[in-house]
């Protein structure tokens, strides 16, 4: 069974802070490494200069180590607002009180699915053929990186539970993010990818065309950027208002720059409920 402090103890010295994230009176935001950190350096630089204009305060941002440590950074208070999975946030919801404030529309949907992606050369047809291969997941606490996708090996009744897949598998990786783990994959350095629907949106054309999707996990909803608890709620709403502008012909350009939704919604923590009662399944909340 999974421990969720195990999850939640990464230290502040893990996070890579850009210089510009200096000041104190800054809004700080906190980016999960779901692509290659080093492109999300350039993209939070481009992001944070327009919302500094729009806030009309100094934005500053960094990149985290991994989903954990962005809950952590929330916790100290090293980041104000983070932009995360589901999973992640409702462990930061149980954990500090964090508070939802939007949601992404990815493809003209609120949802998404985890994925078990495969290279179509492999010889495996069944998630059974997985047993004794090795696997790479995103990031042991991702919604669509680990927890949904390692489900269907449970549905299937492959593996007891979370403990069990250490059995099941030969070797069970966690690569950082969708990237690495689908780039894993797809060079050969494992069997398979447990990712998010879109994560093969990471390979190149000529990669895409050699993997295939071996089984699709239940909807899950969309990621969402979530505050700190006891953020000035004026500049929670200042904020929000902000991002719901990216919605704008005019500034949907931005959004590239946002890991690429189509825009943002308001969020409902209603819609979480089904990832509270499966991180409950697993371990995760008590």
């Amino acid at each position: 069974m999974l421990s969720r402090r195990t999850f939640l103890t990464t230290v502040a010295a893990a996070l890579t802070v850009p210089a510009t994230a200096s000041a104190e009176e800054a809004l700080k935001l906190a980016f999960i490494p779901q692509e290659n950190p080093e492109k999300l350096l350039g993209d939070i630089e481009a992001i944070t200069a327009w919302l500094s204009q729009q806030l009309e305060v100094p934005v500053t941002g960094f990149v985290t180590f991994d989903h954990a440590a962005a809950v952590e950074a929330l916790r100290n208070g090293d980041a104000d607002i983070s932009f995360m999975g589901a999973l992640p946030f409702v462990l930061a919801e149980d954990q500090i009180g964090a508070v939802p404030l939007l949601s992404e529309v990815y493809r003209g949907q609120p949802s998404y699915s985890g994925r078990v992606f495969v290279r179509k050369d492999s010889g495996i047809e069944t998630l059974a053929d997985l047993q004794g291969r090795d696997i790479a997941f995103a990031d042991p606490v991702s919604e669509s990186g680990y927890l949904y996708p390692l489900d269907l090996f449970v549905r299937e009744g492959l593996v007891a539970d979370a403990g069990d897949a250490d059995r099941f598998f030969g070797q069970k990786f966690f690569a950082g993010g969708y990237q690495q783990a689908m780039q894993a994959m797809a060079n050969g350095l494992v069997d398979a990818a447990g990712a998010s629907q879109y994560a093969d949106l990471y390979l190149t054309p000529e990669q895409q065309a050699e993997v295939r999707v071996l089984g699709e996990s239940a909807q899950i909803p969309s990621h969402a950027i979530i505050a700190r608890p006891g953020l000035d709620a004026a500049l929670q709403a200042r904020f929000v208002d902000a991002m719901l502008r990216l919605n704008q012909a005019e500034n949907q350009y931005l959004l590239a720059y946002l890991y690429g939704p189509d825009g943002y919604v308001a969020a409902d923590p209603k819609v979480y409920d089904g990832v509270r009662q499966m991180a409950r399944r697993y371990g995760y909340l008590k």
